[in-house]
């Protein structure tokens, strides 16, 4: 395949939007060709479905919710990442399915093998050069949320239990262990230094692409 996919992942509130918004940057400072998209959403389908799964009163199972991220996701690839890839381009995801294998596996008791049958299909083998997870525990991630917006703006996810976010970063980190692209970065540290250490595993990784 050409072009390279970059994902970004981690729990709430890892400071995910601020190195994306960085990562971009620095990517059209120095004239690389590439997109930024997200999960879920980044197609009308997807937009529409990411309404539901984040703000619906309802009480959706995690497996409808897999169902469903998997619906935007094969939206995604087929109509976003595949032509961006096929054009050679860079393509930079704010999230992709190890967000599925941590929340809805892991955290939500869903077998992981099944998961990944499922998300093959839906997919088309179309994996990660390079993923990026920022590392942070739930009680910093708490604190820096409390900071930043008032918490009463939670959105379904967000507002699960800590026991729950807790078996998000577990699941996480046994990803990290099972995969050689999931690279762990330290999101506790300074917004410059998480930046930097980003940057040169993505230019490490691209050059051996």
């Amino acid at each position: 395949m050409s072009g390279f996919l970059i994902s970004f992942e981690g729990g709430e509130a890892c400071g995910k939007s601020t190195q994306l918004k960085l990562f971009t940057k620095f990517l059209e400072e120095n004239g690389y060709d590439y997109i930024c998209s997200r999960e879920p959403g980044g197609t009308p389908l997807g937009e529409q479905v990411r309404e539901i799964l984040l703000h619906s009163k309802q009480n959706l199972s995690p497996k409808t919710e897999f169902l469903l991220f998997s619906a935007c996701r094969n939206s995604l690839i087929e109509n976003v990442v595949l032509p961006a890839l096929k054009q050679n381009k860079i393509v930079v995801l704010d999230r992709y399915y190890d967000s599925s294998f941590a929340y809805q596996g892991y955290a939500g008791n869903l077998d992981i093998k099944d998961l990944k049958n499922i998300t093959d299909f839906a997919i088309s083998k179309t994996e990660p050069n390079l993923t990026i997870l920022l590392d942070i525990s739930y009680d910093e991630a708490m604190k820096r949320k409390q900071k930043d917006q008032n918490l009463k703006n939670l959105d379904r996810i967000e507002s699960k239990p800590k026991s729950f976010h807790e078996k998000v970063r577990n699941g996480y980190l046994a990803l990290a262990k099972q995969n050689k692209r999931i690279k762990v970065v330290d999101a506790k540290k300074s917004a410059e230094d998480v930046f930097n250490e980003i940057k040169k595993l993505f230019l490490t990784s691209y050059k051996n692409n």
